[in-house]
């Protein structure tokens, strides 16, 4: 049914077109686009996550206390092999060859030694008298060990070393490791100032001077020694040896060579207190 202008449009049909058309609901957004998308991490971001903060066990405590001990102790030993090859790195070439030539000479009086024993063997094994043959090499035997003793005199080529310390620099110490070198090269008596050095000499702190074996002697120290002066005097004057060091400390030090060294200083014989021969 029409209305009178001509319109067909009914009343409701009129309100529903001045009514503003319903805006569509928007469609819920999906929770994983509405928020932010976690960036992708590279393989070596995602190694440092793993590393850092570090989650360490008492087991891989213990462990890396164990390597750096081990390592440290690697360290200090190659620091020592170090430090000991220093004063020959630093050599000339002939302070080489004369350190080879003092080992060489060394080697050489342990052989002769061997080879005069051996021969003493069969000079008794040989010998029509076996007896008066033993009894000589008694006596000789008995002259060595007296001079290695210090209860008889010896005589011979060898050198004398004076340490002058005006410092008083020169310890207890020094002057042992100068005795310990001369042994090693050879000698086979030792005198220092009026003292007979032996086997079981030690030294010591004296106040502003040593005392060896309990008699104090002041500077300046005189060694008087026998032996071969051409192994001697050598082995005292390598690079990083005694003359070095004592001079480091200014001390000064001369060597001369001798045809002729008189050790005469005596040591009174000792008895033992418990030890006998095996044939008493």
């Amino acid at each position: 049914m029409s209305d009178q202008d001509g319109n067909d449009e009914t009343p409701e049909y009129r309100l529903r077109k001045e009514l503003p058309e319903e805006v569509p609901a928007a469609a819920p957004e999906d929770d994983a686009a509405a928020e932010p998308a976690e960036p992708t991490l590279t393989g070596r971001q995602r190694l440092a996550q793993g590393l850092w903060p570090p989650r360490i066990t008492r087991a891989q405590l213990i462990v890396a206390l164990l390597l750096f001990g081990l390592g440290f102790g690697l360290a200090v030993q190659v620091a020592s092999n170090s430090d000991s090859g220093n004063a020959l790195r630093g050599a000339r070439q002939e302070d080489l060859v004369r350190i080879l030539d003092e080992l060489g000479d060394r080697s050489q009086r342990l052989e002769d030694e061997k080879q005069g024993l051996e021969k003493q063997q069969q000079e008794l094994e040989n010998s029509s008298d076996q007896a008066e043959e033993a009894r000589k090499q008694t006596v000789e035997k008995e002259r060595q060990l007296g001079i290695l003793a210090g209860t008889v005199a010896a005589q011979g080529p060898g050198i004398t070393m004076t340490i002058d310390d005006t410092k008083g620099t020169v310890e207890a110490d020094m002057l042992l490791d100068a005795i310990q070198e001369l042994r090693a090269a050879g000698a086979e008596a030792i005198q220092v100032n009026g003292v007979r050095v032996v086997a079981g000499t030690f030294l010591t702190e004296s106040g502003k001077g040593v005392s060896v074996d309990g008699n104090k002697i002041n500077t300046p120290f005189r060694f008087k020694v026998i032996g071969n002066p051409q192994d001697l005097e050598p082995a005292l004057n390598i690079p990083g040896g005694v003359v070095q060091t004592l001079e480091k400390e200014q001390a000064t030090v001369t060597v001369e060579r001798s045809d002729k060294i008189v050790v005469d200083a005596l040591r009174a014989a000792k008895r033992p207190d418990y030890a006998r021969s095996s044939g008493q």
